[in-house]
């Protein structure tokens, strides 16, 4: 699973100010800070943290696919063009899929293609096997995936919700030998898969697990992050906004004014920089279909992050609106 895929951004503005005028505002004025410090992009270069098996680095916010990109209209298609160019233009370069995300892959790949530019993206994708699926399942769903993404080699080939991590983590481990894949990965989304997400783990060896984690979700915190850091994985957060939980509720709420202190300047970079704060965190990523979103989301990876202090005084306050 990935991020926010419950409700659209747009749902949660229209949720969290109800009826009337205030409706058509945008995002940005709706989240914003409403002083004349305003809502722009930080200056600075783009934070990057480095994958801990290889050093190799990538920039803390990227972006999810799951629904917004799944079953778009013609009508829908341009302005996620203009989304992943832009993410590009950025610097911006993960962008993480699932065959499970309807057409998700195809509408990436097709985007991609067009752009002529794909080595400048980190494109992560998962694969599943359930009940009777066997290894043949496995690879088939895996070919699928390369041509649906128009591509030759997969960044990060992640095991979707822990899916028979027996099987599937040897045969990722083989395609990685083999140049197909570049790293692999497990996920969850789910807290009655944390036990299991564990062991698999333990049991063997990843470069990334992905897994939910919000300001107002923190159980990933108490054991699969530290677990990941010991391991040596990276980690990848989806659902950054609790699937939009946490924009509803602050909406129309003031954001306070010590969020100068580390350049969050709107509710969702807020939300974003207390996730990429921990250290532990490789990126997070939030859906994104809009440029104006992926201006907004992006500016997290910008200017100063808060420290540990600061991130349990962002979690307590958004716990008392």
């Amino acid at each position: 699973m990935s991020n926010d895929q419950f409700i659209s951004r747009r749902d949660a503005l229209k949720l969290g100010i109800g009826a009337g005028a205030l409706l058509t505002l945008s995002r940005t004025s709706a989240w914003a800070l409403p002083t004349p410090w305003g809502y722009g992009a930080q200056a600075g270069p783009l934070i990057q943290r480095p994958i801990p098996s290889t050093g190799e680095k990538l920039p803390i916010i990227g972006i999810g696919t799951a629904v917004i990109y799944q079953n778009p209209t013609t009508d829908e298609i341009p302005p996620l063009r203009d989304t992943l160019r832009t993410f590009s233009e950025l610097g911006g370069r993960i962008i993480d899929t699932a065959p499970s995300y309807g057409r998700a892959e195809s509408v990436v790949g097709e985007l991609l293609s067009e752009s002529k530019n794909r080595g400048k993206y980190f494109i992560a994708t998962k694969v599943s096997v359930r009940g009777g699926g066997d290894r043949a399942a496995a690879t088939a769903q895996m070919e699928n995936s390369f041509t649906a993404l128009k591509t030759d080699k997969i960044d990060l080939m992640q095991i979707w919700n822990v899916s028979n991590p027996q099987l599937l983590a040897p045969t990722l481990d083989e395609w990685k030998k083999a140049g197909r894949i570049r790293y692999t990965g497990i996920t969850s989304s789910f807290k009655g898969q944390y036990a299991d997400l564990e062991a698999a783990m333990k049991k063997y060896k990843y470069d990334f697990v992905q897994i939910d984690l919000a300001i107002d979700n923190r159980s990933a915190e108490e054991r699969i992050i530290p677990l990941a850091k010991d391991l040596g994985m990276g980690v990848l957060v989806n659902g950054p906004f609790g699937r939009n939980r946490v924009l509803s509720k602050v909406m129309g709420k003031p954001l306070p004014d010590w969020s100068k202190e580390f350049d969050a300047a709107t509710w969702p970079q807020f939300c974003l920089k207390w996730i990429v704060s921990n250290p532990a965190v490789t990126a997070a990523i939030p859906g994104i279909g809009r440029v104006d979103y992926l201006n907004d989301d992006m500016a997290a990876a910008r200017g100063k992050l808060p420290d540990a202090g600061t991130r349990e005084r962002m979690s307590t306050y958004v716990a008392s609106l």
